[in-house]
């Protein structure tokens, strides 16, 4: 199996997975109203692939994320919907791609992430609810699902207010993220970091501050331990 960077080929197999995972009425859902229209970011969105016994690609992960504007002021990007195929739920492919995604969202330069997801399955990863208390979505939800993550310390301090859509030159700013790491920095291979078919390892160091190394990386588990026997419980919508 390889994760690798979402391409235009893939997007048939990757409708199918979702369907199959979060059924038909899905569109239905409020978080789809924040994508209708609006380029999801290149760069983050990743699928997982195994061959078949013809040697044929079968996408059977996937994870996307979209540029929002939290109360018209603060940029940020919501990941979802994230889905694995049934026959690899519990093998811990949901949370590689979660950290490998979000580990590439800190190189990028983005500043936080939201999603609309079962709490005690994305706490592991650093999301709280105490992060989106100001903030409103546009359409029901259940707000006890609706998560933040700070990438940058203070990052979601002060966002409040509804959550959108981007202007159009805001979502090509947060697409390509506003702080890319310098080039000697991403150029500088580690041991134990992660790597993506195409990508330069990077190493978690050069990525994180220490205290959201910490809340991404080493709840529970050693920090290079990317391997989670924990599957993809509650996909984000």
């Amino acid at each position: 199996m390889i994760i690798t960077v979402e391409e235009p080929k893939h997007a048939a197999a990757i409708e199918a997975l979702l369907d199959a995972s979060f059924g038909p009425d899905r569109f239905a859902k409020t978080a789809y109203r924040l994508r209708d229209g609006v380029e999801s970011i290149p760069a983050l969105n990743l699928v997982a692939i195994e061959h078949d016994e013809h040697g044929r690609e079968v996408v059977v992960g996937t994870i996307r994320y979209w540029p929002i504007l939290v109360g018209g002021t603060t940029q940020s990007i919501l990941l979802g919907p994230i889905a694995v195929a049934a026959h690899l739920q519990g093998s811990g492919l949901g949370s590689k791609m979660i950290r490998m995604s979000l580990n590439k969202a800190v190189a990028l330069g983005h500043k936080s992430v939201i999603l609309v997801g079962d709490a005690p399955y994305y706490e592991r990863f650093g999301f709280s609810r105490a992060l989106t208390l100001g903030m409103q979505m546009p359409g029901p939800v259940d707000m006890n699902r609706l998560l933040g993550l700070e990438l940058v310390e203070g990052s979601l301090a002060a966002a409040a207010g509804m959550i959108g859509k981007p202007e159009q030159a805001d979502a090509q700013e947060v697409a390509i993220g506003a702080t890319p790491v310098m080039a000697s920095v991403l150029a500088a291979p580690a041991a134990n970091a992660p790597v993506l078919a195409g990508d330069t390892p990077v190493p978690f160091s050069a990525l994180f501050s220490r205290t959201a190394a910490e809340r991404l990386w080493t709840d529970r588990v050693r920090r290079t331990d990317w391997f989670w026997r924990d599957g993809l419980q509650a996909g984000a919508a």
